[in-house]
């Protein structure tokens, strides 16, 4: 269902759809071990919904561009070995149905590389609800650079002030502040609340389904019992 007044909102993927954040960090780390880097769980954590290029360069000290690629490609590999244990977030699929079928559009704002997108995109299963999608090949520098959400906006024939970001990094409310975009979080990525709304998170809940559930304490919600009050 469209309606004549457009809004659009924007889901991060990982961590926020789907139940991938800490096998992240275990490719990570023994990504890290592998190259004899010393890095603590808890920082890769901490760095999860980062650019991947630049939490390589964050993490790695003064490693060299050849040992970085390797990381990176390295951590890919072993993320996908894992693709066995990858779940959607309980809700999520019911959530992105529900704002579909009250005319919101909405648009995945990921800057994951595309073999990892096509995965959790199956593993969610709602295609039919996406309207649109990002990709790694859509920006060279990804959260907390804004250019993700912008050209999730584009894809989504929206404004900032059209849509709203729903992320479960501080990566991802820096990177929807930034242009303006409000930002609701999660929690089931691992991030506390208080570091959510540091990062500009209007509103935090447990997960997908928490969030359908009192969708209508939302700015998400405002909109739409606004569009169908004027339907009305």
């Amino acid at each position: 269902m469209r309606t004549s007044n457009p809004f659009a909102v924007l889901f991060d993927v990982d961590g926020t759809l789907v139940d991938t954040n800490y096998l992240h960090v275990h490719a990570w780390a023994r990504a890290f071990r592998e190259e004899n880097i010393d890095v603590e769980s808890w920082r890769i954590h901490r760095s999860i919904g980062m650019d991947g290029s630049s939490l390589v360069r964050a993490l790695s000290g003064d490693a060299s561009e050849a040992v970085q690629q390797r990381l990176k490609d390295r951590h890919s590999s072993l993320y996908m070995d894992s693709a066995g244990l990858i779940v959607r977030l309980p809700g999520a699929r019911e959530l992105l149905h529900h704002l579909a079928g009250a005319g919101v559009q909405v648009v995945l704002a990921s800057s994951a590389p595309e073999d990892e997108l096509a995965l959790t995109r199956k593993i969610l299963d709602s295609d039919d609800a996406v309207a649109a999608a990002t990709s790694s090949k859509d920006v060279d520098m990804a959260k907390p650079d804004p250019d993700i959400v912008e050209v999730a906006l584009k894809r989504g024939s929206v404004s900032a002030e059209q849509a709203v970001f729903v992320g479960d990094a501080v990566w991802d409310g820096k990177a929807a502040t930034r242009v303006g975009v409000p930002f609701i979080g999660v929690r089931c990525g691992g991030v506390a609340d208080c570091e959510l709304e540091k990062a500009g998170a209007q509103a935090v809940f447990d997960d997908p389904m928490e969030l359908l559930r009192r969708l209508d304490t939302t700015v998400i919600g405002a909109h739409i019992s606004t569009v169908a009050n004027t339907n009305e």
